[in-house]
């Protein structure tokens, strides 16, 4: 089983970038700063637009020591050698995803209960996230947010390393740690900050204070 040696998870989304900069530039910006994990999530995009993103975020990643995961498409993640698969709710099973992936290839998926959270164990998961534990625009389909007591009753009830996901500000690290958290995932938290570096860097500075 492939490690998750990483603690702040980077996710896309192009339409967050600040005016006058591309995707990339903040990807380079954040790996800079001690990113070492990015899903590419631009689920608008088709196949033939994501591919040249999927490899220059390959390249970007390997030139960091950074992984990669491509959210839901298993054919991408192939063809550019990503780290792995991102699977959610509509995506092809934990359990197929693993028989094509092999092994040494991270899949995380997303979770928003402690039952999805039992099945992607079960099912050959690496990690989850789990949320939205704040409110967060990018969530509002997932309905009111977790809050703390569900995400430490989901960090308490998985063998698997969990990240707290939605709203994750710099002050709310240490509360999402300790309710057990393995670590964050971030969107706008970087993407959308005019210096992605710095926020990079003091994501992970947290997170180290906390206990990771």
């Amino acid at each position: 089983m492939p490690t998750v040696d990483f603690t702040l998870y980077l996710i896309t989304d192009r339409r967050q970038v600040p005016p006058g900069r591309t995707l990339i530039d903040v990807v380079r910006a954040a790996c800079e700063g001690g990113v070492r994990a990015v899903q590419l999530r631009e689920k608008d995009l088709t196949a033939d637009e994501l591919f040249p993103l999927a490899l220059e975020l390959r390249a970007l990643t390997r030139q960091y020591g950074a992984r990669l995961l491509i959210n839901d498409r298993i054919d991408l993640a192939l063809a550019v050698e990503a780290d792995g698969v991102h699977l959610g709710g509509h995506s092809l099973p934990t359990t197929a995803a693993r028989s094509i992936l092999g092994p040494e290839r991270l899949i995380g998926v997303s979770a928003h209960s402690l039952e999805e959270i039992a099945e992607a164990s079960r099912n050959g998961a690496d990690f989850v996230t789990f949320g939205p534990v704040y409110s967060t625009p990018s969530k509002t389909a997932y309905g009111k947010p977790a809050g703390l007591d569900l995400l430490g009753a989901a960090c308490g009830g998985s063998h698997l390393p969990v990240f707290a996901l939605g709203g994750i500000t710099p002050e709310r690290v240490g509360g999402v740690v300790a309710a057990g958290a393995g670590g964050v995932a971030l969107i706008s938290a970087i993407v959308a900050e005019a210096e992605p570096s710095e926020a990079a860097r003091t994501f992970i500075s947290l997170l180290e204070k906390a206990g990771h």
